[in-house]
């Protein structure tokens, strides 16, 4: 079939972005892999659907596949984008919306300078429930939150496991340039205390208000920008007592602003979404 998308990224993380209302969408995983193919199809880290909803007081459905072929249950970043595809192709009036997925409702707003606002919902920090398995492992506690050790190429790394609608893993580094990130991000994203696999984040602290942030994510790689990372880092910084809300995220591909108000509440993502080209292709 003859497939229309927009290209899209949102701080370098970028996304093939597909209107499943007006046009069949039924692809295989290795037909998604394809496409997310930077030599053989378009192109990203990350695919996204925007499909109607399937539940009353929602406005879209939101389906995101990594570039393994393989549908996950969040993406951040890519909120931003299906927020910008659905006002610029007409498919909405609002401002706000209300988008369900596979990890539940999330609420995109734009914002008058453009850059959008998603509520992602208060952090899952419950290890069972993210999920890690804890079992037969002693914890260390720092400030609110509980480090686990994983022992990872040989050195034993410390841990906060945080679960944005997706699993994350954030270990604190000295320097995030030098992080070991293609060492040991597979290493960590396949650890067998991760029964989902596990996003891979490497924190380092510029600041109360400021950290860089790089992140090896579960079925992609390392990526320019990982929204849900953003969000679970700054959690997992505000419980060790080592950040203070809001926190502005610097990764490779730009700038993202984080906000969290503490234990059962939402957290707040704002950053921006581009789109860059139209395209057709057959698959």
């Amino acid at each position: 079939m003859k497939l229309k998308f927009t290209k899209m990224h949102g701080a370098g993380n970028d996304f093939v972005v597909i209107d499943a209302i007006n046009q069949h969408i039924d692809f295989t995983p290795a037909q998604w892999k394809l496409l997310a193919d930077r030599r053989f199809g378009v192109g990203a880290d990350q695919m996204l659907v925007v499909e109607k909803p399937r539940t009353a007081g929602v406005d879209f459905r939101y389906r995101i596949y990594n570039a393994d072929g393989g549908e996950v249950e969040q993406c951040g970043n890519g909120a931003r984008a299906f927020v910008k595809f659905v006002t610029d192709k007409g498919l909405t009036s609002k401002r706000a919306i209300r988008v369900e997925t596979m990890a539940g409702v999330i609420e995109p707003t734009l914002e008058a300078d453009g850059r959008i606002t998603v509520d992602m919902g208060a952090p899952v920090l419950e290890p069972e429930r993210v999920p890690f398995d804890a079992t037969g492992v002693q914890g260390w506690r720092e400030g609110e939150d509980t480090l686990w050790p994983l022992d990872i190429n040989g050195n034993t790394i410390w841990v906060s496991v945080v679960s944005m609608g997706n699993p994350h893993a954030v270990q604190v580094v000295d320097d995030a340039d030098g992080a070991p990130v293609e060492r040991d991000g597979p290493v960590i994203e396949h650890h067998p205390r991760f029964p989902k696999r596990v996003n891979a984040g490497f924190m380092q602290i510029i600041d109360r208000r400021q950290i860089k942030l790089r992140v090896f994510e579960r079925g992609a790689g390392e990526t320019l920008a990982c929204g849900t990372g953003a969000c679970a880092a700054v959690v997992a910084g505000i419980r060790r007592g080592l950040l203070d809300s809001p926190v502005k995220v610097t990764t490779r591909g730009g700038e993202l602003s984080i906000a969290w108000a503490g234990n059962g509440s939402p957290v707040m993502m704002t950053g921006p979404a581009v789109s860059v080209f139209e395209g057709e292709i057959e698959i």
